[in-house]
């Protein structure tokens, strides 16, 4: 592929990439292919690192250069842009990774984007790599999604959260939202077995 006549950013983004990241990419701009990430094999958490990089050059470099290239040149970018973010939201476990897609969705209000990492998010993310979504965000629409998803989990798999003190302010938050908004009752209990070890 020929990254030159999409900046230098974007080149050196592509130029650092791994072989086996390139050909992931490329394969996915054949025809036919599109669809095909999931059953790819080859995508590693460097690979999350290498794809994520290239894409903010290039949402980067689409901004920069918007009223001076021409519209051709502008879809090729955005088009790029959009096959590096839907292999990210395929793939992805990564709670930086997931914010970086989830305000790309936000800023082009594209809510439908936004229901697709929701559903990532909960059939994906281990409950650990939720809760450190909302702990990196200030966004309130990304944390809002989190806590949504964490909220239907089962109070067993949160509760381990308590124990951590990175994550102990949310899984409080998690468990006393799903007992009042849900009636959990296993919630509750956690929440009165924590009492006395954290004096509520």
């Amino acid at each position: 592929m020929m990254m030159k006549n999409f900046g230098t950013q974007v080149e050196v983004a592509w130029e650092s990439m791994r072989p086996i990241t390139k050909e992931l990419i490329v394969g996915i701009l054949k025809p036919g292919k599109r669809r095909k990430t999931k059953k790819n094999s080859s995508h590693d958490a460097h690979s999350d690192w290498e794809i994520s990089r290239l894409l903010d050059a290039l949402d980067e470099q689409a901004v920069a250069t918007k009223d001076a290239r021409t519209d051709d040149d502008l879809d090729e970018i955005n088009n790029l842009a959009n096959i590096c973010a839907g292999v990210l939201e395929e793939k992805t476990v990564s709670a930086e990774i997931f914010i970086q897609l989830a305000k790309r969705a936000l800023a082009r209000n594209d809510y439908s984007k936004i229901d697709s990492l929701a559903d990532a998010l909960h059939e994906r993310f281990s409950v650990t790599e939720i809760a450190e979504v909302i702990r990196q965000s200030d966004v309130p629409q990304i944390r809002a999604i989190c806590y949504e998803t964490l909220a239907v989990m089962p109070a067993l798999s949160v509760a381990p959260l308590v124990n951590d003190p990175l994550y102990f302010e949310i899984g409080c938050n998690v468990l006393e939202q799903q007992l009042i908004e849900f009636d959990n009752l296993e919630a509750g209990r956690i929440l009165e077995q924590m009492a006395p070890r954290f004096n509520f």
